[in-house]
This record gives structure tokens, C-alpha cells and sequence, in this order.
């Protein structure tokens, strides 16, 4: 009878995922999700169920509980908006080009999102590497890497959406499992012997995806599915599989292939084969096992188990060889994993289970105590800051000399390019000083125009299309100030004196523009470009120290272009 059910589970199984994950496959984004089509009538397995001890008591929990969860899943409107969202980042960060500027215009048009990452970028971990607050996205990438920021923004997108569910105490301890597991993954990443497997960190963070369902919309199933394993009556997977019809990783599949997440990232849910694993060559198979024993190393870490002796026997039996790790290399990554994984947590306002929080703070990733590394002037995140009638922070002068300090730690480093700088410098402008929109205009050789290459701000797609001029001089503020190299910051464009120099292509694509600043981008008497950034308000007059700053910014980045020889005219998009 043990062969019937274990039979009919799999046919079970392979129906529901098979008629559940394969039919959308072709549509370019995800909709509502159809968990019902195609699923198979419950007669059949409650009755086989009825034939077995443990069944007994499951018999008439079975049938509702599944259909309440799918019910729930799909009358869920908000879980197909996460979804385009993560595949979203997932896009951006496999586009190759342009990917650092597409990521900070992803994170900087969500305020709760950017917000979050820069709480995570002045965490004690992170930031002992610039000893300054870090107030600007780009600076943030910078800092804590792209794939770091890439993998927090999705874990952020999930913790947002998951943690104020009904039952939240459960449906943390997984989305701490989640990250713990997602951070494990970026190390082995880092560590690997493939250039390009951070994938893997994103597989680690998914891998759990199914028991984040399972928890968040049927949380009596998922207590039930809890019993029955902590009592060793069954395993975790048999008492999955007896409640729910399939496993977690084909629950999870089934939802990533909704989202549209890449064949590699869905391929890892997967279970990996009984026994010791060899290393592999392919990279999708490696993917694979980072994914599971990041999962499973998060399971140690979280039971808090990896104090006890012999705590990873078992996987350097499993993984050691395929892997490559031992357990001197597995001791030092689970005290880095416990650290990041609280300063990622307390970055998300998530509450960490128990071990987590009494940890004694550890030293910063120098190598040196904290207490004797040189202190600087704390400064606000930008977030945090009063505001003039006009947008602009108060404590724009503080905000605008932290842009300057990242621009000369960003120039120190050996690998600066060119199209991050101007990033940096743009958005440094733009926050401290609180613009509407802003933009850098280069001059594009093979056109003869000035194109807006790189922008932020509201609406910035679109207006970024239409900001383009032509280069032959003109009587226009913009021919003007590169012209005669002059900075200009002016607080009231309606004046009678200035209105007329606006030109008409301006007018027309920002007609509500009350307030603007012109910084010409001129190197040995050759225009190259410009920095454009507005306002929908006449603003306050700057004091000279705040233009001296943002003078200053603009140096540093001509400064680089002179040094490297580098004017970009066609790497933004």
C-alpha cells in the first residue's frame, strides 16, 4: 500500500505541477495567477490516504486546506505585482549595459526601497569601508557591490510583501531563512570557480519560496505540516507531501514560473540526488547545489545548531568535494553570514528570532577593533531630512559634502569608470538639493546634438526622450553657459529677463519648470555637455557654500574625464 501512495503521489505531483506552471510560459507578463486549471480531483488520493495510520487523522484536513490555499493564492491581487517586480530586477541585472544605472533608477522610484538600502549601506559592516554616511544610491552600489544591492533589493520586495501577514511570527522565521540562505549563496558565489554565478545567491533566496506561501495564506497548514515533522512521525517532505500533494520546491516552482523568473533560477528549487556530489562543470548544476546547501547551512544557522560539534559533518560529506569547502572555510563564512544577515534584517525592520539579536557586535571587516578607527561627522540620510517649501533638504550643505567625499573615495579606486561617476555626481546633485528632475547632456558625435544620456527624478523616462538640442550656438541659456563656461543657478525662470532665453524645445517639454541650475561641462574651451536639474518651484537663493560644493563635483568629475582621457557620448541609454 506504502507503493500505491508513493506512486500516486508522484503522478499527483507531476499533474499539478505540470498543468500549473507550463501555461503561461509564452506570456510576455505575468497575470492573475490560475493555480486551479487542470488540478486533479481529491477523491481519489483522500481515499488511498484513508488506508494509512498516519492519514487517518489527515483525511478530512486535506481536501479543504489545499483548495483554501489555492483559493487564497489566487484571489491574492498584490502577488502578481511582487512578481513583476522581482523579474523586473532580474531583467535589469542581465542586461550587461547600463545595468548599475537601470538598478539605481529601479531602487530610487520606490522611496521605501531606497530608503532601506541606504539604512543597509550605513550599517556598521558596510560602511567601516568609507567611514562616511552614504546618502546616494549610486554610491551605495558602489559600496556594497552590485550584486549585493541587486539581492537585498529582491529580499526587501519579498520581506515587504510577506511580513505583515496575519501570522507573522512564522512567516519571519522563514523570511529570515530566506535571507540567512540568500546571503549564504552570495558567498559561495564570490568563492566559486564560475565568473559569472551570482545567480546563485538569487536561487538561495527563492529556494524557500514555497514554505514563505505555505506560511503567509495557510498558516494552519503549515503548523499541521510543522507537528507532524517535529513529532517524527514522517519527514519534513512526506508530511509536504501527504497535506499539501507536492513538495514545497514544486509549490515554489510553480509561482517562480508565474513570475517569469530565469530557467536557472526555477531548475534550482529542485531536489539534488541522494549522497555525496561531485563537482560539476556545469554551471546550471552548480547553481543548483549552492542553492541547497545555502538552504541547508541557513537551517543550521537558524536552529543556532552550529555551536554543537560536528555541526556540518553532514554536509562537507554532502558538498565538500563538489563545492570545494572544508570546515575551516565554513567556521569563517557562518560568522560573516550571522553578521550580515542581522544588518540586513535590522535594515528591513524584520525581527530576528531568537540567537540572532544577543550576539555580541563584531568588529568591522578590517582586521582592527572599531574603537580605533579614525571617526568622522555623522550626517543624515537624505530621508530623514526638513524640508524648504521649495524640496530642498536644510541640511543640503551636509548632504552635498558626504557627495563630494564619495566622489573622492570613488576616484581612489581601481576600478572607477567613468559612467558611474557622472551617476554618482548626478544623484548627489539631486538629493541634497531637492530637485524635481535632473539630467547630463553629452554631445553625441555622429548626430552633432546634445542628448540627455543618464536622468533621475519624477517622470524622468520620458522627459530624458525629449531632452536633446542641437549644437550649433545658439542665443539660449544653454548655448550661453557653455559658451561662456558659467555655472548657472537661477530661483525664478518666469523673470522677465529670463523667460525669453528659455528655448522653445524647453518650454515645451517642462513648461511647470519654475527654478533650474546649468553646470556646462567644458574642457580646454570644448563644450562636451552639461548638467541640467529643475525644479516645479521658485526656489530659495543657495548660499556660497552650497555652490561651492557642487562646483566642486563637477571638478572632480571633469578632473577624472582629463585624467582618463574618457568623454562617454554614447554609453548611457
Amino acid at each position: 500500500m506504502k507503493i500505491i501512495i508513493i506512486v500516486f503521489r508522484q503522478i499527483y505531483c507531476y499533474n499539478f505541477y505540470t498543468s500549473n506552471c507550463s501555461y503561461h510560459q509564452h506570456k510576455k507578463r505575468p497575470k492573475k495567477l490560475n493555480f486551479n486549471k487542470g488540478f486533479p480531483a481529491m477523491d481519489g488520493i483522500a481515499s488511498v490516504m484513508n488506508q494509512v495510520d498516519l492519514a487517518k487523522p489527515l483525511t478530512t484536513f486535506a481536501t479543504p486546506k489545499l483548495e483554501r490555499l489555492l483559493r487564497k493564492l489566487n484571489e491574492e491581487t498584490d502577488l502578481p505585482t511582487l512578481g513583476i517586480a522581482i523579474a523586473k530586477v532580474i531583467e535589469i541585472t542581465s542586461s550587461g549595459e547600463d545595468s548599475v544605472t537601470r538598478l539605481a533608477h529601479f531602487v530610487l522610484s520606490d522611496v521605501g526601497l531606497t530608503q532601506k538600502i541606504l539604512r543597509l549601506s550605513n550599517t556598521v559592516h558596510y560602511r567601516t569601508r568609507s567611514r562616511t554616511a552614504v546618502t546616494t544610491i549610486s554610491r551605495s552600489i558602489f559600496l556594497l557591490g552590485f550584486n549585493t544591492v541587486k539581492t537585498s533589493a529582491m529580499a526587501m520586495l519579498l520581506v515587504d510583501f510577506f511580513k505583515d501577514k496575519e501570522q507573522v511570527s512564522s512567516v519571519r522565521l522563514e523570511l529570515v531563512r530566506s535571507l540567512c540562505a540568500s546571503i549564504i549563496g552570495r558567498e559561495m558565489s564570490q568563492r566559486g570557480r564560475f565568473s559569472d554565478g551570482e545567480e546563485g545567491a538569487v536561487a538561495a533566496l527563492f529556494k524557500n519560496i514555497g514554505r514563505v506561501l505555505v506560511a503567509s495564506f495557510d498558516h494552519q497548514l503549515y503548523e499541521q505540516i510543522q507537528k507532524i515533522s517535529d513529532a517524527g512521525e514522517s519527514n519534513l517532505n512526506d508530511a509536504v507531501h501527504l497535506l499539501l500533494g507536492c513538495s514545497y520546491e514544486n509549490f515554489g516552482e510553480m509561482v517562480l514560473q508565474e513570475w517569469q523568473m530565469p530557467a536557472t533560477i526555477i531548475q534550482a528549487l529542485a531536489p539534488l540526488p541522494k549522497g555525496e556530489l561531485n563537482k560539476t562543470s556545469y554551471r546550471n548544476e552548480w547553481i543548483k547545489q549552492v542553492a541547497s546547501f545555502s538552504e541547508a547551512l541557513a537551517d543550521i544557522v537558524m536552529l543556532g545548531k552550529h555551536s554543537l560539534p560536528g555541526y556540518a559533518d553532514h554536509l562537507l560529506k554532502k558538498f565538500g568535494r563538489a563545492l570545494e569547502i572544508d570546515q575551516k572555510t565554513l567556521d569563517h563564512m557562518i560568522v560573516k553570514v550571522e553578521n550580515e544577515t542581522r544588518e540586513l534584517a535590522k535594515s528591513m525592520n524584520i525581527t530576528l528570532p531568537g540567537g540572532f539579536e544577543d550576539k555580541k557586535e563584531l568588529d568591522p571587516p578590517t582586521g582592527l577593533p572599531g574603537e580605533f578607527l579614525m571617526k568622522t561627522d555623522e550626517l543624515l540620510p537624505a530621508q530623514n531630512t526638513e524640508r524648504y517649501p521649495s524640496g530642498k533638504p536644510y541640511n543640503a550643505r551636509d548632504l552635498l559634502l558626504a557627495g563630494v567625499q564619495d566622489v573622492t573615495q570613488m576616484l581612489a579606486s581601481d576600478n572607477l569608470q567613468i559612467n558611474d561617476l557622472i551617476l554618482l555626481v548626478l544623484e548627489t546633485i539631486y538629493s541634497s538639493m531637492g530637485f524635481r528632475f535632473a539630467t547630463v547632456c553629452l554631445r553625441d558625435m555622429t548626430t552633432g546634438r546634445y542628448v540627455s544620456r543618464v536622468a533621475v527624478g519624477a517622470n524622468y523616462a520620458n522627459w530624458q526622450k525629449g531632452f536633446t538640442f542641437a549644437s550649433k550656438p545658439e542665443s539660449d541659456l544653454f548655448h550661453l553657459a557653455m559658451s561662456n563656461n558659467v555655472d548657472l543657478m537661477i530661483s525664478d525662470v518666469t523673470q522677465t529677463k529670463i523667460r525669453p532665453l528659455l528655448p522653445p524645445w524647453h518650454q515645451a517639454l517642462l513648461p511647470d519648470a519654475r527654478s533650474l541650475m546649468i553646470l556646462p561641462l567644458v574642457i580646454q574651451k570644448r563644450p562636451l555637455g552639461l548638467f541640467y536639474a529643475d525644479r516645479n518651484t521658485i526656489s530659495e537663493e543657495s548660499p556660497v557654500d552650497e555652490t561651492a560644493l557642487i562646483k566642486t563635483l563637477k571638478n572632480q568629475l571633469l578632473a577624472a574625464m582629463m585624467r582618463g582621457n574618457k568623454v562617454p557620448t554614447t554609453t548611457f541609454r
